[in-house]
Parts: structure tokens; sequence; C-alpha cells
């Protein structure tokens, strides 16, 4: 009884505090709670190599389709298919008036030496359409080559940049992969990445090759400062695989290809341009 009369005594000297403390304990985790939600919710951010952040904008889908849900296209010989029938077409007989006739959107015709990358690229108002769908704008899982919605073909960006899936084995961008083979990166050959428009051949000679985890830092497409895309060119040069030589400045235009190494890393293979004939 005397027992029980102590423990009494002593709850109700403690009632409020632990009543305070409960109440303060609920209030924290509601707050914390919100915190979380609203930190998920911001614009993503990501930080270079300087530690300097910086907001970007970019498609939350864009490269982020899953891999195993990519499909090679089957094919189908002596007969229309655009995912092989494009891969040995010289560029001298790309005709855009055709191109443009079975898809409106067509911005481009993209090859890369010693590879199976020769395709005419397009472009959409978002970054997830062509990840889905094929030239002809039928569903494929396998997607089509595209350029990044926030750039412009004809006046260039600072950097411009044209994705594919690269789980493939033979289309799209999965022979990309062969850029990262010595015997590949070394060829001279090889160096120079050609890119058609409308109106002109535009030559890109490649400064930077490497694989990356998932992040946006490199699909910057403009920079604010001077300082933000000096420190930008470093960091791409800094990541790559081999030094190719090339001096990279304010003024060159960068070219990036941006495709799936494997469900953890990107390959990036970027390049500046060197030549623009009219066409």
């Amino acid at each position: 009884m005397e027992k029980n009369a102590k423990i009494k005594r002593i709850f109700k000297k403690y009632k409020i505090p632990i009543i305070i403390g409960i109440v303060i304990l609920v209030t924290f985790i509601i707050t914390l709670i919100v915190i979380l939600v609203t930190k998920k919710e911001e614009p993503k951010k990501v930080e270079d190599d300087n530690n300097t952040t910086q907001v970007i904008d970019y498609e939350e889908g864009t490269e982020d389709y899953f891999m195993d849900n990519v499909v090679e296209p089957e094919e189908t010989p002596n007969t229309g298919n655009d995912y092989y029938d494009y891969i040995d077409m010289p560029l001298a007989n790309v005709d855009f008036k055709e191109l443009k006739n079975k898809n409106s959107q067509t911005v481009g015709f993209l090859k890369v030496n010693n590879t199976n990358v020769n395709y005419p690229v397009v472009q959409a108002s978002n970054n997830d359409y062509y990840l889905t769908h094929a030239f002809n704008k039928s569903y494929n899982s396998a997607g089509w080559v595209f350029m990044d919605y926030r750039n412009d073909i004809n006046d260039l960006d600072a950097n411009t940049i044209i994705y594919a899936h690269g789980s493939l084995k033979t289309t799209m961008f999965g022979t990309l992969k062969n850029v990262v083979k010595k015997d590949w990166y070394t060829n001279s050959k090889n160096m120079t990445i050609t890119l058609l428009t409308e109106n002109a051949t535009l030559y890109w000679k490649i400064f930077s090759i490497f694989t990356v985890p998932y992040e946006v830092y490199y699909l910057t497409s403009n920079f604010g400062t001077d300082e933000s895309h000096q420190r930008f060119i470093n960091t791409m040069k800094s990541r790559s695989i081999y030094d190719f030589g090339e001096s990279v400045g304010l003024q060159d235009k960068m070219l990036t290809l941006s495709t799936c190494y494997n469900n953890e890393l990107r390959l990036v293979v970027q390049a500046k341009l060197v030549k623009r004939v009219a066409r």
C-alpha cells in the first residue's frame, strides 16, 4: 500500500512535465515529417567538383526508364525497319525532306564512327516521349535517339545533349559502349562525331569519355556565369578515361551523348564543335 502511494505521489509530481514532454516529442515528429516532404518536392540540386550547388532544369523521366523493360527490336530482313535500316545509310544519302515526312520532329542525323550509331535525331517537347516511342511514333520500349527538349539545333546552346537507350545490343546507343575500349578511343578516325542538320554538317571533336553514377550536372545546357561554365568544362575533362589533348574554351559549343552503361552508371561522350559546313 505504501509503495503504491509513493508511486502515485511521484506520478502526481511529474504528471505535467511528462505531458509536456509527450507534446514536444509529437511536435518534433510532425515537424520532421513536414521538412522531409518539403525537401522531396524541391528542385533537384547537384554539386560540382568545386562544391558549388546549382539548380538544374531537368526532366525526371530522362535516362531513368527501367532498363529491364527495354527490348531489342526484331530485325526483319529485306523489309523496312528503322532500327536497322538507318545503321548502314551513308550520310550522303540522308534526305531531310524524306525524314521529316516520316517524322516532323526530326532535327538531325547523328553518326559515331565504328559504332551502329547512325540515326535520325528527333526532339519532342519533353524528355520522356522518345524513351518509349520509335521514329514513326509507334510505341516501342527501345525508344529512339532524341535531343534534349531545351536545346535548339539551329541556335546551338553551350551544351547540346542527345540521348538514347544503351541497354540494347546493336541498336540505338547500345554500341556506344565501344567508346570505352582502348582500341576505339585511341583510334584517331573515331574522334570526330558528325551531326547533320537540315542546313549544315557539324563536326565535333571528342574531348571526354567517362561513366558516372546517375546525376544531372553534366546535362547542364547553359551557364549563368563564365565561372560556372569554366568549372563545368574543367570537371568534364577531369572525368575523362583518356586525355584527348583537346582544349575547350568558353566560346566552344559542346555536344554531349548520354546513355545507360549499366544499372548503376551512365556513359557520357562529350565533344566540341570544330567545323560547320553549309549544306
